[in-house]
């Protein structure tokens, strides 16, 4: 929640910010920069290309700031590290009372630190140290000097019973049930790299994996086979999906035949037909290409009915008024004006097949960044399997500028009457 307020408030600071830089210069008068609703027409909304920037360098820093990177200059607050120390007062069977402390040290995970000496006791509390592991806990036995467990009734003069948490210096003592003491130091606002790994941490495990490959199979094996397995179940989903979606759009008897079907397969998420997919087709490649078949069939289908639908119909009457044969219609008339849906939907079901890709993979695949991740998250691997993700998100986001192009160089008509 604290990252999402952040996020927020550079996103409306940004904004005010560049709205007032480019006060300062003469503002676009031409005749996109009147519009207001685009009517069909996207240029009417141009992408802020200073904005996409900022947006990445926002999302880089915050994702630095939040995991301690040595990359970025400002971190929000870490954990604690270092020496810290409370006390705690004991009680014996007479009802007398003396204290001790407790010297802990804290440090980062994996490295090794010495147990300080116990501080000197001045009564029957027998003093005591620990180190723990930042962002861990550790357990303390309050004892007294003649080694029997000692009865503590308070924490830096706090009153604690068990069950209760007494907040100190740099941390937090909870006392468990049996008496013993669990003291957590501070955490801070940065998040574990068990959770979210620093920026610099998943650049080297990707370095490390496209070297030596992971368990076994080189980086770009695990790449080229979830590529492969995404656009044959693409392709598959578009020759199927299109001329259906085609048939849907011209024939009442088509609409009315396959639309309870789609409309009934369209919102069950591919993730629910993974049984199904087993049982039918097995847990070889055909099982994993026919799950995003199905991903991409759907709204390969919408897309193609929604495009003939969408057809002006003034036009289909200006070519029939010019004696065009409904074959005519169909090839120089419906086609063309259709593709614009019909590319956008290929965007989508190709966005769908990427987030579809690792699920397919779960199935004993052995190459894949689907199943990379899946790997290295049964080890708790994050900067894998963040790295897995970024890779996804890469390779996804530069097919669809490819196919942003293609729909430039093949409908250089979108948005035109």
């Amino acid at each position: 929640m604290f990252i999402l307020t952040a996020y927020a408030i550079l996103y409306f600071l940004s904004y005010l910010i560049l709205r007032l830089i480019r006060a300062k210069t003469a503002p676009a008068d031409d005749f996109i920069a009147r519009k207001t609703v685009t009517f069909g027409d996207e240029s009417a909304v141009r992408p802020d290309r200073a904005a996409s920037i900022i947006s990445l360098v926002v999302v880089f820093l915050l994702w630095g700031a939040f995991t301690g990177s040595k990359l970025v200059p400002i971190h929000v607050p870490g954990p604690f590290r270092g020496e810290t120390s409370f006390t705690f007062t004991a009680s014996d069977a007479a009802g007398q009372t003396a204290d001790a402390r407790v010297d802990v040290v804290v440090h980062d995970m994996g490295e090794s630190v010495e147990t300080p000496d116990p501080a000197a006791d001045t009564g029957f509390a027998q003093s005591a140290t620990a180190t723990v592991a930042a962002w861990r806990s550790v357990l303390v036995i309050p004892k007294q000097t003649d080694g029997e467990k000692a009865t503590v009734v308070a924490i830096d003069g706090k009153p604690i019973a068990a069950g209760q948490t007494v907040q100190v210096a740099d941390g937090d003592v909870t006392m468990t049930e049996k008496g013993s003491l669990n003291f957590a130091p501070s955490p801070g606002l940065q998040m574990e790299p068990i959770w979210m790994p620093a920026p610099e941490h998943v650049v080297a495990r990707f370095f490390e994996i496209a070297k030596n490959g992971y368990q076994n199979v080189d980086l770009w094996s695990h790449v080229g086979w979830s590529l492969w397995r995404v656009i044959a179940g693409f392709v598959l989903g578009s020759i199927i999906g299109i001329p259906l979606g085609y048939a849907m759009g011209l024939s009442g008897w088509a609409r009315g035949w396959f639309d309870p079907i789609v409309e009934f397969m369209r919102p069950v998420p591919p993730l629910a037909l993974i049984p199904l997919v087993i049982i039918w087709f097995g847990i070889g490649e055909n099982g994993k290409i026919v799950l995003l078949f199905l991903a991409a069939l759907w709204v390969m289908i919408i897309a193609a009915r929604a495009g003939v639908s969408g057809v002006n119909i003034t036009k289909v009457q200006a070519a029939y008024s010019l004696g065009a044969s409904k074959s005519q219609i169909l090839w120089h008339v419906i086609v063309p004006n259709s593709l614009p849906e019909i590319f956008t939907g290929a965007r989508v079901a190709m966005g769908v097949c990427w987030g579809t890709v690792v699920a397919a993979e779960l199935v004993a695949a052995e190459m894949g960044v689907g199943k990379m991740i899946v790997a290295a998250s049964k080890f708790q691997s994050t900067d894998i399997v963040m790295m897995g993700i970024v890779i996804i998100g890469i390779i996804g986001f530069g097919i669809d500028v490819l196919m942003r192009k293609s729909e430039i160089w093949l409908v250089p008509w979108k948005g035109k009457s």
